[in-house]
């Protein structure tokens, strides 16, 4: 009796302990993936273009897949199905960043919307963004800024006509975008003319940041070797961030004295600066923004604005030159839609569907940022059944969605009529196509960037007929990427342009 009452208590505890491990192994599944080296990991997969590496990998593995980089659990999503489920159905989970060593320069991660948590300091940038910064009013407020600007890059571009010349239009429209986009924020150009010095040094400051912040970095595989910054980057981000700030700090600094020597402060410059202040002087507190906080809002909007946009626009006009029959139908449709002594203006984008596909087409073949900004698991949850630990790094890689034959068809030719046929937008609720992320983590400066692009383009194709330089071939383009923080093309976009008659 004793022994079978002890067989019994052996057979109960076994089989209690075999239920708990199989439990835990359970538990402890994460989704499929590479078989990881020993220390290094999956480094040695990601090769110089880690967007396309991921890409292949996930025909073997699956939509969602782990890879270990270094001593970081890494989740990589590439289907908008489990993109959805990340990034909507379990937004607050998924909300926080993974912060590269590079994010951290000046203290930037403590003040920057792409860095902070979703908690109280984000939501009041947030908010600021889409009432002072990016609202409706504010940017018609401000749109003859923008429409000066614009009309200097015609007018660059009408003198290289004029002289038979060849030129880098990624430049120009850089040095536009540049000026642009502070002329909204400040009234001012930080580029005081297309073709030069002053554009080639900020042209080297930002594209420096972007291309330091997004190579490999040792100290983010390993953070405990950090303190060392065996690579320099973030000595080199952080000499590049000081830079802006200061430029920055000194454009407020001089507005503030220059509003504090006027009678009636509403002379000052109908800006997004001059509005925030005001949030200040009047007392919003909801809304209100200390100096610093305010320097490092707008190195957030300048750094993630400017080279994204302005890459943009150059594999824009890439694509539609390499597929002159696509260019014949844009400027069909703006001769038809937009009176030939007419000016272009940002009121106009509606009634140009067919320059809206081509923008759609060219963010789903070149997204400005193809792994978007990386987000962090903050607990333990279960997606598709696996099991994604807290603190893993979570990456959607937007490029292989947008090459993805299961949902696209022919989907690396460039066909924007496939828009026409659907009512796809990319502002975050079609996740087959969210080149500036969804949900919560959105980029806030879409409504400019979405005004900027169309504008800059319509305005480019309706002027002047284009060939590319040097008497180059479409079909001998080269359409490599380079791969940062943002997609660059390998080989700047040279051209010849007429006046259009």
């Amino acid at each position: 009796m004793e022994n079978q009452t002890l067989l019994l208590l052996i057979t109960f505890m076994s089989a209690t302990i075999l239920i708990f491990i199989v439990r835990n192994k359970k538990s402890t599944k994460l989704p499929p993936g590479p078989h990881p080296l020993p220390i290094i990991g999956n480094i040695l997969e990601l090769g110089k273009n880690p967007h396309k590496s991921l890409t292949k990998l996930s025909k073997i593995y699956g939509p969602i897949m782990t890879l270990k980089l270094g001593t970081r659990t890494t989740i990589v999503i590439s289907s908008p199905q489990v993109a959805k489920q990340v990034l909507q159905e379990n937004s607050q989970v998924f909300s926080s960043r993974s912060i590269p060593h590079a994010g951290y320069a000046l203290d930037h991660d403590k003040f920057s919307l792409a860095w902070l948590p979703a908690l109280d300091l984000w939501k009041k940038l947030r908010k600021i963004c889409a009432t002072k910064v990016f609202s409706t009013k504010m940017l018609d407020s401000t749109k003859f800024l923008r429409q000066q600007k614009l009309q200097e890059l015609l007018n660059y571009v009408n003198e290289k006509s004029k002289k038979g010349e060849a030129f880098d239009i990624g430049e120009a429209v850089f040095t536009t975008v540049l000026n642009s986009i502070s002329n909204t924020l400040f009234s001012i150009d930080l580029a005081h003319s297309i073709d030069g010095q002053e554009s080639q040094e900020f042209k080297k400051i930002i594209w420096g940041i972007m291309e330091e912040a997004g190579k490999p970095n040792v100290s983010d595989l390993f953070p405990i070797l950090r303190p060392f910054d065996l690579q320099s980057v973030y000595a080199k981000v952080t000499n590049y961030v000081k830079k802006i700030y200061d430029i920055f700090d000194e454009i407020i600094e001089k507005r503030i004295s220059s509003r504090s020597t006027k009678a009636d402060s509403e002379d000052a410059c109908n800006d997004v600066l001059d509005s925030l202040l005001k949030s200040n002087n009047i007392g919003e507190t909801t809304l209100e923004l200390s100096r610093n906080e305010m320097v490092h809002l707008f190195m957030d909007l300048f750094i993630a604005g400017i080279d994204t946009t302005a890459g943009t626009i150059e594999w824009i006009l890439a694509e539609l030159l390499r597929n002159p029959a696509k260019l014949t139908k844009a400027k069909k449709e703006l001769c038809q839609e937009i009176g030939k002594d007419e000016t272009i203006e940002e009121s106009h984008i509606f009634k140009l569907p067919f320059l809206q596909a081509i923008v759609k087409e060219t963010l789903r073949l070149h997204p400005a940022a193809p792994l978007l900004l990386p987000h962090k698991c903050d607990e333990n949850v279960k997606i598709l059944g696996f099991n994604i630990p807290k603190n893993a790094q979570v990456l959607v890689n937007v490029w292989a969605m947008g090459r993805d034959s299961t949902i696209w068809e022919n989907s690396n030719m460039f066909i924007p009529e496939r828009f026409l046929e659907c009512d796809i937008s990319y502002k975050g609720n079609n996740f087959e196509l969210i080149p500036f992320g969804a949900s919560k983590r959105i980029c806030p400066g879409l409504p400019l960037a979405h005004r900027t692009v169309h504008l800059i383009v319509a305005s480019l194709l309706r002027s002047f007929e284009w060939t590319l330089a040097d008497g180059q071939n479409p079909e001998d383009m080269n359409m490599e990427e380079t791969f940062g923080l943002t997609l660059k093309k390998v080989q700047s976009l040279r051209v010849q342009v007429a006046s259009s008659a």
